[in-house]
């Protein structure tokens, strides 16, 4: 079972919506077969067959063994993954285009970039996935408390000279061999769950 596993189909994002379906995914984060999971749930052991059916046809669970139970064979399924992340790629007609408004201040834009980083590490866990190699990132991951706007602005702009002089230092547009990398840095106010309040204004 992995961590967290990317939804790139569309059927496969539908199936995974389904409010039932999405429930059932949640309690196979361990093996059950659909009696056990019929008790769990609520519902008829033949209504969460058929909805196991669909999680399986999709790849979002997979067999782990079967037991026979008389003359009934009993099998035991489990989620592919931990948690699923759907993908823009499965909203390909109508998904964001960082390239459509490129706007370093607009939350917007932030967005888009957001979701071309999920639809890009998606496919990239996939082909590594496919053969069987390591991927290669790197994540940061802090918080900062501003005491005024005007630290958050200067702090914006020395972070993003930093991060154009790495760039410039280290790209070498004419390597033999080199291979792309992209660079994500963003900032944001952080959500706290407890409160309703609305962001402050930029």
């Amino acid at each position: 079972m992995f961590d967290i596993a990317v939804i790139e189909d569309p059927a496969a994002a539908e199936a995974s919506l389904d409010p039932m379906r999405a429930r059932l995914l949640a309690e196979l984060a361990e093996p059950a077969s659909a009696t056990m999971l019929a008790a769990r749930v609520g519902l008829p052991r033949q209504k969460v067959n058929y909805h196991l059916r669909a999680l399986e046809q999709h790849g979002l669970i997979e067999l782990v063994e079967e037991r026979r139970k008389g003359n009934v064979t009993e099998r035991v399924m489990r989620a592919t993954a931990a948690s699923y992340v759907i993908s823009p790629a499965a909203l390909a007609a109508v998904r964001p285009d960082p390239a459509r408004a490129p706007d370093r201040l607009s939350a917007r834009w932030l967005l888009a970039v957001a979701a071309r980083l999920v639809q890009d590490v998606g496919a990239l866990i996939t082909g590594a996935e496919r053969a069987k190699k390591r991927l290669a990132t790197f994540t940061v991951d802090a918080t900062v408390r501003f005491a005024s706007a005007s630290d958050r602005s200067a702090f914006a702009e020395e972070l993003a000279a930093t991060v154009a002089s790495l760039v410039g230092r280290y790209h070498d547009e004419n390597a033999p061999g080199g291979r792309e990398h992209r660079v994500v840095i963003a900032l944001h106010p952080s959500v706290n769950p407890a409160t309703t309040d609305a962001p402050e204004e930029s």
